[in-house]
């Protein structure tokens, strides 16, 4: 070797010396950057963030709550089939290495550097666990180094089981919505537990580990295939199923459900629960944490309840927002508890919720608290009102206020329960001047309505009260607590939605427990029930009868803007809602009025189908009420000449203790006890009794309305103390009117023997 050359050799090795020097310093540059930048493994606590799952009363699933959608499962749970499936086409050595792949990784460093850019990733399971758990997603060689070490820290503190099932949990499936883990991606793929996944769809889940855009079994049913038949030609190749088995699995469907079809359960009520969790656990623990939640629902009446309105609610036309009009909203509670067992607050269409967000006028729907309060106050189901006109001085009006009744006719006198059962305004106008504003706003308020102005130059402390016509106005739900109050007796129950809670672990976070307070008496309970009866059985709500005992009100505000039917079984309260979103808007579709009618007929529709298993129910009567036959045109006792009687309910005391003077009058006569005739002012007081007859008839009649056959009014007067001061002998102390054309003398002066009005 000349001397040149050697020179030239000498040189070229001092460069490369250089070169490797800088090389190494550089990748030890890298290598201590990427240790200072990660902390230990020791100090990291693997927290896999889990989907809160909502489930009903029944223990379905109804909706989950995520940023990554996982739902972790213990490995023991994972079929066989699909742990083979994963390990034969992502890591086949993974039972033997240490967590690294040497012989991959340095093939992949050399296709990275000749490209200047990570394109080959070469990682084991381990390493992809370790980028999933602990690092970003960020192709660089730091993070390479960094998955590197944490790979080989794993495998130094999991035993291979473990770190295999930390990472089907871990595994990322459906980009764009955040599914994570084999449990979760069982279900979206094939609606099914992953436990209960077979050969074919174990294959198909691994295959899709690499890329699940490009291999996606619904957009790419072909490309699908083929990355099945791959896996499983792996599998076969590794002796983890026969020939036989990859054909079979090869050729079958792929039996995949189409996530766009399938539409979110309950989402109003979904986004109800929701809001609670978020008060009270924060966002990080019900996105994050893994929460079951087991509420109130029950999906089969949910789903009744939907498909009734939409089936039954008018076609109309799409608003300017394009949400369709009229809009509606159900609400359905258990009578007992407060329990909501379905809820919907709206078509559907947008995250409105109209059954706990709308604030809209009641109409009549709101009469039952006014008479509620009559009731307390002492007027009966018989008491009656006189439905004539009338105009009332409204303070800061020039004109005075006339109310209306809805088909512009009067009636004249009738009972509380007619003005009830055909929802007379004027009637109810009346009744609500007499027995005082207060009393029926402190009443309504008692039983859950919450929406009460009584303040302010606008308030609800006026006459209109009666009539629905509110400052704010109430909500379904709301409506459909206070209506509970009457099958549940008098007692109020608070809403529920949410039964239990658990942590992940299942651990009880809480535990709900009804909220229940007496707000009215069992009797007026009873009495404001059998009342609402006859709406359905006689008067404006006739659409929602179903055969069976159930009781409500119709509410229709002026224009037609609002529709209301609020009704209940025994055990069952519904509300019903229908109204477009424009509140001064009038429901007029296809010339047709939307009115409470409609609703009443979408509450039967439901409650005929919701109740189609449930043997029909007797509403309880309460100890303490007492039915008299009344004359329902006078509401006094009925007598027998009385054309239209009925048996009314009364609290005791407040029934009628009179007889019907319109069509039979009853008389009241003195009769003298010791001689059994009519009695005289020579009678000692403590021998008289004041004993009642009718007229019609002469016959006697008893307190409790029975009439004594045989037994008439006397004739005679009594002469036994005396015939005008003076004892008319040996007749036994009977005078008997001469024969022979001489008249009986007068009776004595003020003797009562008259009709009396009762």
């Amino acid at each position: 070797m000349s001397r040149g050359t050697g020179r030239i050799v000498s040189i070229l090795a001092v460069g490369f010396i250089l070169v490797v020097c800088v090389a190494s310093g550089v990748f030890v540059g890298v290598v201590m950057g990427a240790l200072r930048n990660m902390p230990a493994l020791q100090d990291l606590e693997y927290r896999p963030s889990e989907a809160t799952r909502i489930y009903d009363v029944n223990g379905k699933l109804i909706a989950r709550l995520y940023i990554e959608n996982r739902v972790w499962v213990p490995l023991r749970d994972i079929p066989e089939s699909l742990q083979n499936a994963v390990i034969a086409i992502e890591d086949h050595n993974f039972r033997t290495h240490h967590g690294v792949n040497f012989t991959a990784m340095i093939r992949a460093l050399l296709v990275d550097l000749k490209e200047r850019r990570i394109v080959q990733g070469a990682s084991t399971i381990t390493q992809q666990l370790a980028k999933n758990a602990f690092l970003t997603h960020e192709r660089t060689f730091t993070r390479k180094i960094q998955e590197f070490i944490y790979a080989i820290q794993l495998e130094r503190a999991y035993t291979k089981d473990q770190i295999l099932e930390l990472y089907l949990n871990e595994v990322y499936f459906f980009p764009g919505q955040a599914v994570y883990g084999m449990e979760a991606a069982a279900q979206g793929y094939f609606g099914k537990h992953v436990r209960d996944l077979n050969l074919a769809e174990s294959a198909l889940l691994a295959g899709l580990i690499r890329n699940s855009q490009l291999y996606s079994p619904t957009k790419s049913p072909e490309a699908a295939r083929a990355r099945r038949a791959t896996v499983l030609a792996r599998m076969e190749e590794l002796g983890y199923i026969s020939h036989q088995e990859a054909q079979a699995a090869a050729s079958a469907p792929l039996g995949v459900i189409d996530r766009r079809a399938s539409k979110e359960a309950a989402p109003y009520f979904v986004d109800y629960v929701r809001a609670q969790l978020l008060e009270r656990y924060g966002q990080e623990t019900v996105y994050k944490g893994g929460l079951k939640v087991y509420t109130t629902l029950d999906l089969r009446l949910q789903e009744l309840a939907e498909k009734t309105l939409l089936t039954n609610l008018p076609q109309g036309k799409p608003d300017a927002k394009g949400l369709m009009q009229p809009q509606s909203a159900m609400v359905v509670l258990d009578a007992h508890d407060g329990y909501i067992r379905a809820m919907v607050g709206g078509r559907g269409t947008d995250e409105f919720n109209r059954a706990v967000q709308s604030y809209r006028q009641p109409g009549s729907a709101f009469k039952p608290f006014v008479y509620t309060a009559a009731i307390q106050a002492g007027y009966t189901a018989a008491t009656l009102i006189d439905d004539s006109p009338v105009e009332y001085t409204i303070p800061g009006q020039k004109e005075p206020w006339a109310p209306v009744n809805y088909d512009n006719r009067f009636r004249g006198p009738i009972s509380l329960r007619q003005a009830l059962e055909n929802s007379v305004n004027v009637a109810s106008v009346k009744l609500l001047d007499q027995m005082g504003i207060t009393n029926a706003v402190k009443t309504a308020k008692a039983m859950g309505i919450t929406t009460l102005v009584e303040s302010g130059r606008r308030n609800d402390v006026t006459l209109s009260l009666v009539l629905g016509g509110l400052t704010k106005g109430v909500t379904p739900l709301e409506m459909a607590a206070a209506y509970a109050v009457f099958p549940n007796q008098g007692i109020r129950a608070e809403p529920v939605s949410i039964l239990r809670v658990e942590g992940p672990d299942g651990n009880v976070l809480e535990r709900s427990v009804p909220i229940k307070k007496v707000v009215l008496d069992e009797q007026t309970a009873y009495i404001m029930t059998d009342m609402m009866r006859g709406v359905i059985a006689r008067g404006t709500g006739k659409s929602a009868n179903i055969g069976r005992p159930a009781a409500g009100k119709t509410g229709t505000t002026s224009d037609y803007t609002n529709a209301w039917f609020v009704g209940f079984t025994p055990d069952l309260v519904a509300c019903v809602w229908i109204g477009n979103d424009e509140q001064q808007k009038p429901m007029i579709y296809g010339g047709v009025r939307i009115g409470s009618a409609r609703a009443a007929m979408i509450w039967g529709a439901f409650m005929k189908q919701a109740l189609r298993d449930t043997p029909p129910g007797e509403f309880p009567v309460p100890s303490g009420v007492v039915f008299t036959r009344i004359c329902t045109e006078s509401g006094m006792l009925a007598t027998p000449s009385c054309p239209k009687t009925a048996t009314e309910v009364f609290v005791p005391g407040t029934e009628p203790k009179d007889f019907c003077t319109i069509h039979s009058g009853v008389v009241e006569v003195p009769v003298c006890l010791d001689s059994g005739c009519l009695a005289t002012d020579a009678c000692p007081p403590d021998r008289v009794e004041i004993r009642r007859y009718l007229a019609s008839s002469g016959l006697r009649v008893l307190g409790d309305g029975t009439i004594v056959a045989g037994e008439s009014i006397p004739k005679t007067y009594c002469t036994l103390h005396g015939w005008y001061g003076q004892r008319p002998p040996g007749n036994g102390g009977a005078h008997q009117a001469p024969t022979g054309g001489t008249q009986t003398p007068e009776p004595p002066a003020g003797n009562p023997y008259s009709t009396k009005p009762n």
